[in-house]
């Protein structure tokens, strides 16, 4: 691909309905083309004999963070947080930093706030864990949703109701050649954002040593 074939790749956020965010952008091959949906298997952990119900779901961009504050409601008044970076990462690592027992609300305000980090960096990933339950929603890194629960309902319906369907088939962006993108001002918010929500391990990760 030639340089400039490849610029007009990267600058292209739209396909057919769906919009992407700025983090993410298929790879040149274009072998999947991103789509509205959502699709329901079986989380598997055999470590753990672990079986949970497992809904994915990709969302235009225009409604994307409404979609992310709708699915999180279902949880709960209090909730864990983890917030994941592969900001300086030079391989799939991602570092996690978790916070236990915040009230939703005042989570849900701290995510708007940094709305922009949360849709647009490519190596910002943020999941929200009900306390006392096995529910959990992820927000990847992708601009995708993954949500783990023994009870999915709430969730499809939150998803309805923003005009977000069940596809028989739905190949994910992450599934195939895909880049990420991000900038050291996404770095920076990251590490507002995690001061702001005081996560564990804080210091140790944001070392001057390592930052």
């Amino acid at each position: 691909m030639t340089p400039d074939r490849l610029a007009t790749h990267l600058n292209t956020n739209r396909y057919g309905e769906f919009h992407l965010t700025d983090a993410i952008r298929p790879g040149p091959t274009l072998s999947i083309r991103p789509r509205e949906g959502y699709r329901i298997e079986v989380f598997r952990d055999r470590r753990a004999k672990l079986r949970l119900p497992m809904l994915s779901a990709a969302v235009s961009a225009e409604q994307l963070f409404d979609t992310f504050l709708a699915l999180i409601a279902p949880l709960g008044d209090e909730v864990h947080v983890v917030l994941e970076s592969s900001h300086g990462a030079n391989s799939d690592h991602h570092t996690d930093l978790r916070r236990d027992e915040i009230d939703l609300p005042v989570l849900a305000s701290h995510f708007c706030e940094f709305e922009n980090l949360l849709t647009h960096d490519g190596c910002t990933g943020v999941a929200v864990l009900a306390v006392g339950r096995p529910v959990e929603v992820q927000f990847d890194e992708h601009k995708l949703f993954h949500i783990y629960a023994p009870n999915l309902t709430p969730f499809r319906r939150a998803l309805h109701r923003i005009g977000i369907h069940r596809r028989r088939m739905l190949p994910l962006i992450s599934e195939a050649e895909h880049l990420h993108h991000t900038s050291d001002d996404f770095a920076a918010e990251f590490r507002q954002l995690a001061m702001r929500l005081g996560v564990g391990d804080f210091d140790r990760v944001f070392s001057d040593e390592n930052w």
